[in-house]
This record gives C-alpha cells, structure tokens and sequence, in this order.
C-alpha cells in the first residue's frame, strides 16, 4: 500500500468519523441538540482528529525514521569491504537503493517472482544491461556485496512498509473508536476540539523552529569538518580566494564579503529611498483611482523571474554602464560590475519595501494624521513627524527583507557582476558575492572530503550570522526609537 492510497484511508476515515460522532451526540441528546454541551460539529470534529491526527504524525516519524535505520543496517552489512571513508560508505549506499529500485522497475516489468529475484547473483548474465533497460545505468561492473546489500534493502524496505501501514492502521481505528465511546451529551467536545487544535498549531510553529534548528546544525556540522580541514583564521582573515582543488587553495573570506556587502549596498541605496517614496506617494497622496493603478503595477515587478533580471543586466544595464560611464571615465571596460547587478537587484527589490511600507503606512490610525492637521501641521510636516514615525517598524522590516534578498540573491550577480573575487573600490569593476561561490564549489560530481567543497558550508554559516545580526541590529533600533516615539 502506498503512502497516498494510506493517507487517503485516513481522510475517509476521519470524515466518517466526524459524521458518527456528530450523530452518536445528538442521539444522546435525545435529538435535541440544545440538550448537548457543545455544538454537533465539535462531537465530530473531535472523533475525526483522534483518528487521523495521531496516525498521520506516525506515519511521518516512521517515513523519516525507516531510511535512516534501513541505511544504517546496509552499512553494518556492508563492513569494511566498502566503507573505507564517509564518502565510499554515501556511494556504496546510493548504489545499493539505485539497484534496489531497479530490481523494482525489472520485477513489475518481467513478472519474476521474489524466489526468482532472491536466487539472482551478481555474476547473472548482463545483470547490467538488464537494469539498463528499465533505467538504471550502472557506471561500473556490480559488485557481489553491493548486489546482496540490494535484495536486502529490497525486503527491509518492504517489511517496513507492510509494518507502518499495519501500525497506522491499528492507530487510526484505535483513536476513532476511543474518541467514539466517549462521546455522551455532557461530553466537553468543545474544550477538548480547541486543546487539539491548539497543540496543532504549536506543533506547526515547532515546525519551523525545528527547521531552523536543522539548518544550523547542518551548516555547523559540515563547518566544522571544513575548519579541521583549513586553517579557521585563514579563512576569516584572509584576502585572496583561489580555490585549487589538486590542493594548495587559498580560500579567504575577505573578496567574497566585500562584494556580497558592496552589491547589496548599491541595491539598498536604489530600494530603499525609491521604495519608501513610492510607498508614501501611493499611501498619502495619490487618489483612489490612481492608487489602484500604479500599486499593482509595481507589484508586477515581484513577478518577474530574477533570471529575467539577470538577462536585463547583461543585456541592458551593463552595456549602458560600460558605454557611457566606464570607459569615458576609464574606470573599466566591462559589463559585469558591482553597480550593474546593485542597480538590478535594487530594482527587483522596490516592489518588496514600497508595497510592504504602504500597507504599514495605510495602518496608522487616521485620527493621528487629523489631530496633526487640527493643530497647524502641513500635510509633509504631518507624513515626516506622525506617520512615518509611527510606521518606523514596518518600514524598517520591508527595507531588512530587501536587504536580506539583496544578500542572498545569485542569478542577477552571476550575469551582471561577474564571478571575480577581488577588493577593490571601483564599481564598475567584476567583483562575486558568498551566495555565488557556494554554488560554484558545490557543482560537480566532487565528494564532501575536500576543504574545496565544505568550504561551501562555512560560507553559509557565515552568511547566516551575517543576515541574523542584521536582524537583530534591526530590532534593536526599533525599539530604540520606539522608546523615544512613545
């Protein structure tokens, strides 16, 4: 049975269940349902969330949890004939689920039995070529061991499903038959509804905790096998990034930070003031008729694809840059520069803050603006010392959420700033930002044991403090101003 075909076994059973426990309460009321407790509904509702919450949760912790106790008992069977390091031990495994499947793919297609399938050797005639027909390509001979480790992943994989669909099952039932018998007209469904309900949506916020949470620890970990690897105060402290991976790489942060904080910087100086004016213009002073013009059409900008943006820098803004400012100047010769990819992701970013800063400015209160105006204010002295003010919060989060995605934008710095590593002052000069060089090292077939390839996860540590102690600089200074405001 597969996990759709189960989960919709659930929802069935859930809707059934609303609809028995709704009507096992009014019975017991008599028909009457004013003699109940609570509303039928809540009856229902609390019968189908007994039987359809609980064994949906063990159905995800068992589908995260099989793979892992599956992987680690093909590794415990593997040994030391394939698990010399970390990285055989990942290949080894991939090539056992790769065979697994294609032995899957090779059963539903010939009709052979699991007898059949269990009895095959690795020395079977052109076991290569008959994997290659139902899509499993094999880059080398397969090897006896890894071909065992496959049939047996084939079987734990599958006595795993038979027993998380039994297990579900029996939850299921169990939760909608207990939930059932207790159902009687004095019954609290109500409090009992609104306590499942809240823990449901405690568990979705720890959701999101929890993914955070797994992020750091993934950067962190792999961060540090890298700076076991590579000298912590090299990378930190050093001005030259060249990455050699036949060894000998320099790998310092410095090039990389300066262009990631040169490009957003540009960005921020383009949003921000366009952004806000855009969003006071529209708030305060455009007409109705105006306003439902001109805001969807800067909201139209968000949509636009950022490879779209990238062709328009490489095409467009460079070119223009280079024609008429670089080399007039003599400043440089390029297209690719800090200013083209500053000026584009500049652009992509007014929508994000004037859209955002005009819902915050259009929330406060219309009787600050006519107490202002009642006592001699003008209408720009009303805005600069009421309003915006009052708006501060918002504002400064729609302008950190622009800067957060200057930051961490790649597709417009790779077409218009280039991938040169370099410090330099000039913004018509190719420089490349964090985000760009941990795709770069990452992109290839190279294995994770090399500090050129977990050099990527420091950057994305590094990143991540970068873009957390904005966050928190930001907050600090609402409140700060807060204080002064109130």
């Amino acid at each position: 049975m597969s996990v759709g075909i189960l989960s919709l076994i659930l929802l069935t059973l859930a809707v059934i269940g609303f609809f028995f426990g709704r009507r096992r309460a009014i019975q017991s009321a008599g028909g009457d349902a004013r003699n109940l407790h609570s509303l039928p509904g809540y009856y229902g509702q609390t019968v189908a969330l007994f039987a359809a919450v609980p064994a949906f949760l063990l159905m995800a912790i068992w589908l995260v949890a099989q793979p892992l106790l599956i992987d680690s008992r093909i590794v415990g069977l593997l040994g030391s004939q394939v698990a010399f390091d970390a990285t055989s031990t990942t290949l080894a495994v991939e090539d056992v689920r790769r065979i697994a499947d294609g032995l899957d793919a090779l059963q539903q297609r010939s009709g052979m039995t699991d007898d059949e399938l269990r009895n095959m050797q690795a020395g079977f005639s052109d076991i290569r070529g008959r994997l290659a027909e139902v899509g499993v390509a094999l880059g080398a001979e397969v090897r006896p061991e890894i071909f065992e480790a496959a049939k047996e992943y084939r079987v734990m994989q599958r006595t795993g499903a038979m027993l998380m669909n039994g297990a579900v099952l029996v939850l299921a039932v169990a939760g909608f038959i207990f939930a059932f018998m207790r159902i009687h007209r004095d019954y609290r469904a109500r409090n009992v509804s609104e306590t499942f309900v809240r823990w449901l949506l405690i568990a979705s916020a720890g959701v999101a905790i929890l993914t955070t949470f797994g992020i750091v620890m993934s950067l962190l970990s792999e961060s540090i096998r890298f700076f076991g690897l590579y000298p912590i105060t090299d990378f930190y402290f050093g001005l030259t990034w060249n990455p050699q991976f036949r060894g000998g790489s320099e790998l310092g942060l410095a090039p990389l930070l300066w262009g990631t904080l040169y490009i957003s910087f540009v960005a921020m100086c383009v949003s921000a003031p366009i952004g806000i004016f855009a969003a006071i213009y529209t708030a305060e002073y455009a007409s109705p008729r105006v306003r439902s013009v001109i805001k969807p059409v800067i909201e139209v900008i968000a949509g636009i694809p950022t490879v779209v943006f990238g062709l328009f820098a490489l095409v467009t803004v460079g070119p223009f840059l280079r024609d008429y400012f670089a080399v007039p100047t003599g400043l440089g010769n390029s297209g690719s520069s800090v200013l083209t990819a500053g000026l584009v992701i500049g652009i992509l970013n007014i929508p994000f803050i004037s859209s955002l800063a005009d819902d915050i400015i259009n929330s406060v209160p219309q009787s600050m603006r006519d107490g202002a105006l009642g006592l001699g204010s003008t209408k720009s002295e009303t805005i600069r010392r009421v309003v915006l003010p009052a708006a501060l919060p918002g504002i400064v989060g729609a302008v950190l959420l622009a800067a957060s995605r200057a930051i961490g934008e790649t597709m417009i710095v790779v077409m218009g700033a280039g991938a040169a590593a370099k410090l330099d002052l000039n913004p018509f000069q190719a420089m490349t930002t964090i985000t760009v060089k941990i795709v770069s090292q990452l992109t290839g077939d190279l294995a994770f044991d090399s500090p050129e390839t977990l050099v990527a996860f420091a950057l994305g540590l590094t990143l991540f403090v970068i873009t957390l102690g904005l966050n928190i600089f930001a907050l600090w200074i609402v409140r700060k101003y807060r204080e002064q405001y109130e």
